[in-house]
Parts: C-alpha cells; structure tokens; sequence
C-alpha cells in the first residue's frame, strides 16, 4: 500500500512476500534510514546502530556492537547476571503472593532494566541509589514514547514550527539532555571510579561491562576506526533502548496469554516440572531442553511482535516491488503484525496455539519471512541473529 504523507512516499508492506522484495532481494536499496528528527534529536544524530545512514560508520559500529558486545562468548559471561536476577525476581512474586496480589508488569520492567544496567553499565540503578535510580524507569518510557510520535515537520517541512509551539522539541531535548546526563557514568568508568575498574587491557574481558569493553575498543583502535565518545553513548543507549522496554513488553504478553490459556499453562508448568526435577532454580543450561517453552515465546512473538510497524527504512534509488515501480526516498513501513495472522501463512492466525511451532523449524533469525519480529537482512535486529540475547532474558 503506498501512502502518500505529505511530501514524502511511504510503503506499507504487509505480505510476506513483499517483505523478502525489501528485506533479501533488494536489501541494499532499502537499507537506509529516514533521518526523522526526533531520531536525531534523541540518538546523538545518528551516532547510534539502529538509525544511523547505511554506509562505512553503520557497518563498523555494527561490528562493534556484534563482535565485542552481542558475541555468544561475551553474552555467555553475563549468565550468572542472568540467573541472579531470575532468582530474585522470583523469590520477589514469592514473598508479593503470601500478601498481596503482584504487578508483573512492574516485576518485568526492573527485571529486565536491572540486568541490562549490569550488563552495559557493571551496576544497578535502582529504588534508593539516587535520582538517576528513581527516574530511570521514567526516563526510558519518556524515551519510548517521543520515538513514536509523529512529527508533522519530518513531512509537511514548512509545518515543522508546530513541534515548537505545541511543546514536543522542548520536551525532546529536555529527554535528550537526561538521558546524556546518565550516560555520565562513561565518564566514571574512564575516571577509575568503578570500583576494580582496569580499561588498559582486556585479560578479564568476561568481567568486564559494555561500557569497559567500549572503551577499550576506542583506546586500542582495534578495528582501525576511530570511535568518538558520543558514538559510545550512543551505542550503550541502543543497548537501553533495545533491551528493556521491548523484552519485557514480551513477557507481559507471553503471561496474558498463558493465563487466559489454562491448558497451555499447565503444559508449560509440566515441561518446567519435569526438567527441573524440583531443583530450586532453573538455570540458562535448563532453557535448552525446554521446547514448549520456545514455542510459547514464538507464539507470543508472532501474535504480539514488538514493534508492530519494524522501524523504517528508505529507499536509495529507483526499485520495482512485485511489478511496482518504487521511487528513491520512499519510507517503507514493514507490517509484521498484519504477516503474523495472515491466514495464507498461518492455520487459525487469531489464536493462540504454541504448537504450531513444536513441529515446525521457522525461526525468527530473519530467514523465514512470513515470522520476522525482529526484522531480516543489513538491518534486521543484530540481537536475535548473532547473541540471542533477548531470547535468553525472554526465556
């Protein structure tokens, strides 16, 4: 479907089909970005992985972030991480269940915020350590909801003093300048106030945050590209961005649709029951052989993806899409949330049936186009396809 929003052209694409077209066949033409304003204002210009232009500084940052970073080694390091959390996590509901009833929302929310600070910044910050502790919550919703919002002006340029008048650029840069003022802890890393904190070497790189890590790589220039401080912030704020909201997003959903599905519950229940063999906690090792348990994930990706519309693209030249003549500079929407119930693709699309997947080898690692949450190709969400990291916080 193409749509014309003021000046400039935006396909929806909502076929699985057409998604490979965009995704595999003509990747390179649809692997820019649109430069939307409240991105720039937000991201550090663009420094960042997700939004910035397709070129030589996307693809070095995007090694930075898979090689050092999202690598199945480096991920594997953070499995205590994991698993402490977990365990306090549940032993929270635990004690909440005896008294009162439990905000799972909220459970889920510093759940997966507690292990992404330990992870990309070495420590929490949570209730009592401050008001950068307190806000933290808050400033990413803040953050969540100003990248959704539509800017008159990203279409309607002579329009864009409304973003001015209506409140919405003063509310971005107070956002901004927040969540910079956060990302000071960089500076705490490079001032030795980290207690244990060495960035000269790496000979205990699986103890050592992103943040040391990224350090190190700008200090050792060890990919032969130098790496700015802001382009540091704005990788760590990806890691943020990406990890919190959108993972725990997914576990909301995957609870609603195990309490609204008694039996699917009690099938969950038996697998966890049965290869835990009443061990006190369950540890990542146990994940492996608990096949429903990924159906149920699939299944909730696919009824529920993250991002509904995955986030734009922008042709660089002249294409044709299925016999159609696409123009340069048109934005491309891909609808996941309308191929996941596509009834050409899927049996009874509208229900919730985790076995569908038990007898089936689709993935979501952006090779199957007709199940593609996080996307596919240059620009396909590089968690899923290289760490599995938010399959492993999900799980």
């Amino acid at each position: 479907m193409l749509l014309q929003f003021g000046n400039v052209p935006t396909l929806v694409v909502s076929s699985a089909d057409a998604a490979q077209e965009i995704m595999k066949t003509h990747d390179v033409v649809f692997a820019n970005r649109p430069k939307i304003r409240m991105f720039k204002k937000l991201l550090y210009n663009f420094e960042d992985v997700a939004m910035a232009p397709y070129g030589e500084y996307w693809r070095q940052m995007k090694s930075i972030l898979v090689l050092h970073l999202l690598s199945n080694k480096k991920v594997q390091s953070f499995r205590a991480v994991r698993e402490e959390e977990l365990s306090l996590l549940i032993e929270k509901i635990r004690q909440s269940c005896s008294s009162s009833a439990v905000n799972l929302s909220e459970a889920f929310a510093e759940f997966t915020k507690d292990i992404i600070c330990r992870v990309a910044l070495g420590r929490k910050y949570g209730e009592g350590e401050g008001e950068s502790g307190r806000n933290f919550k808050e400033l990413l919703g803040e953050l969540m909801e100003l990248l959704g919002v539509i800017n008159v002006g990203d279409y309607i340029p002579w329009l864009a003093w409304v973003s001015r008048v209506n409140g919405l650029d003063a509310k971005a840069e107070k956002v901004a300048k927040q969540l910079d003022d956060f990302l000071g802890v960089i500076e705490e890393h490079i001032n030795g106030q980290k207690k244990g904190d060495d960035n000269d070497n790496l000979e205990n790189e699986d103890q050592k945050d992103f943040v040391d890590v990224l350090l190190w790589v700008q200090k050792e220039n060890v990919i032969g590209f130098p790496i700015e401080r802001v382009s540091i912030k704005a990788i760590i704020q990806d890691v943020f961005t990406a990890g919190t909201d959108t993972t725990y997003s997914v576990l909301e959903w995957a609870m609603t649709e195990l309490l609204r599905h008694p039996k699917t519950m009690r099938n969950m229940q038996n697998e966890v029951r049965e290869i835990t063999r009443n061990k006190k906690d369950i540890r990542e090792v146990d994940l492996d052989e608990m096949h429903y348990l990924t159906a149920v994930i699939k299944e909730t990706l696919r009824l529920h993806p993250i991002l509904p519309l995955l986030t734009p693209r922008e042709s660089c030249r002249d294409a044709k899409i299925q016999g159609y003549d696409i123009a340069v500079g048109t934005q491309v929407f891909i609808n996941v949330w309308a191929i996941g119930r596509d009834p050409r693709l899927w049996d009874n699309p509208e229900e919730f049936h985790p076995e569908r997947f038990l007898t089936s080898s689709i993935d979501f690692k952006g090779h199957n186009f007709q199940f593609i949450p996080f996307g596919a190709g240059r620009r396909g969400d590089p968690d899923p396809l290289h760490s599995n990291m938010k399959w492993r916080v999900s799980s």
